[in-house]
């Protein structure tokens, strides 16, 4: 008996591609964000049921329950100088998991966001250079908001919005970390 398979056929048998693309790890967001630093700590920062509370005051949602009220900092060292913090975190696109890391100044300023990896058979625009500029320099005070101060991407709706709303959380977080003390030497 003699088999024969279509062009369609076999593109139905084959496997789907892989959409998932690691791009750098927190350590290396790190290092580049902050490459005057001499050295990098490692913080874990427990958000207590108060600070959970005003971020939610300030409309941005909690994360997942597994890691909510959790945060890994890395604290960017230059001798006894604070320069910054880097915050790795996760997103929902529209399926997947987006990882990203935002690095925050020691005044509170965005120096720079990076797509650690993205998952998306879309949207992955989010990761150019342009498009992840609109956040540097931004504050707190800033709307932080696709359609207000970032621009959204066509086809890359759910992961501009997702993505932004991950950043402005972590600028948050950031700023109740430097009023809680969070952030000095130890």
């Amino acid at each position: 008996m003699r088999l024969t398979l279509s062009a369609t056929a076999l593109l139905a048998l084959a496997p789907t591609a892989a959409f998932a693309v690691d791009y750098m790890n927190a350590e290396q967001a790190a290092r580049q964000l902050f490459p005057e630093a001499e050295r990098f700590e490692t913080r874990e920062w427990l958000l207590d049921t108060g600070m959970l509370q005003k971020l939610v005051e300030q409309g941005l949602k909690p994360r997942s329950a597994a890691t909510g009220s959790h945060v890994t900092a890395r604290l960017a060292w230059r001798g006894k100088e604070l320069l910054g913090v880097l915050v790795a975190d996760q997103v929902l696109g529209k399926f997947e998991q987006i990882s990203y890391a935002v690095g925050v100044a020691a005044d509170g300023r965005i120096r720079g966001v990076e797509i650690l990896a993205y998952r998306e058979s879309h949207g992955g625009e989010v990761r150019l250079p342009a498009w992840r500029k609109q956040f540097v320099g931004k504050t707190q005070a800033a709307p932080i908001q696709v359609g207000e101060d970032i621009a959204n991407i066509s086809g890359a709706t759910l992961s501009c919005t997702h993505l932004t709303e991950g950043v402005k959380r972590v600028l948050a977080v950031f700023e109740l970390a430097r009023k809680g003390g969070m952030l000095n030497a130890v």
